[in-house]
């Protein structure tokens, strides 16, 4: 599912934006931010019939969040579906230390947790409901989940996925919210991960096991690293 999602929306934004742009003003930085967030949504709708038509993929209980950016001239575009997250390292200056710098992490796109009160509120208009597990005593375990009204199905984590047909039944959509954000020379690299990371490491926790491998040009060992951070805090 992730690796169709993956390669088939990468194919559609390449497409749409070189059909919408000529490279000459995309050089100059002259695209025009509505036409790239319209191309951008147009691409995500493409990828959720290309999985209802073409993938072959039983999608009741399957599915993937995405979350994409897109860098055209100065400007970082950021489309996300689901709890994974783009963030970005920026050098800013310590507070009350003139002179020294240190990374930062700065999240492009928020979340989409059940229990976002605008995401809830989608979800129980459609007929379903936001709770989360629940032990033997009725204490509820772990993060808010998205239900059926009547039936404890698919109990999915987050409010927004592609594929996730019985959650789509309750208001679960894949449309994306898109953000941007101007580039500027401070800006250093962007990490992309899931929840697996996110749900153990904080925006500059990340950045912090990254750096020392941005600064030797290895992106795989960076991934790396962020993946046993993770692991051992499970």
């Amino acid at each position: 599912m992730s690796e169709f999602v993956k390669t088939t929306l990468a194919k559609e934004v390449e497409q749409n934006i070189k059909y919408t742009f000529d490279q000459a003003k995309i050089n100059q930085r002259v695209v025009d931010s509505t036409e790239v967030k319209e191309q951008l949504d147009k691409s995500f709708h493409r990828v959720t019939e290309g999985l209802y038509k073409n993938s072959g993929i039983n999608l009741r209980f399957s599915g993937s969040t995405c979350v994409s950016v897109l860098i055209v001239g100065n400007k970082v575009f950021c489309a996300n579906v689901g709890d994974s997250r783009a963030t970005l390292a920026r050098k800013k200056e310590i507070a009350g230390s003139p002179g020294q710098t240190k990374l930062v992490g700065i999240p492009l796109n928020r979340d989409h947790k059940a229990d976002e009160p605008d995401e809830q509120q989608r979800i129980i208009s459609s007929g379903g409901r936001v709770a989360a597990y629940r032990d033997m005593q009725g204490n509820p375990l772990g993060p808010a989940r998205v239900w059926h009204l009547h039936e404890d199905i698919p109990g999915l984590a987050m409010s927004r996925s592609f594929g996730d047909q019985a959650a789509a039944e309750v208001g679960v959509n894949a449309i994306p919210e898109i953000t941007e954000m101007n580039l500027v020379e401070a800006d250093k690299f962007l990490i992309l991960a899931s929840d697996g990371v996110w749900e153990f490491i904080s925006n500059d926790q990340a950045v912090n096991i990254v750096m020392p491998h941005y600064y030797n040009n290895s992106a795989e060992k960076a991934a790396e690293a962020l993946i046993r951070e993770a692991m051992k805090r499970w």
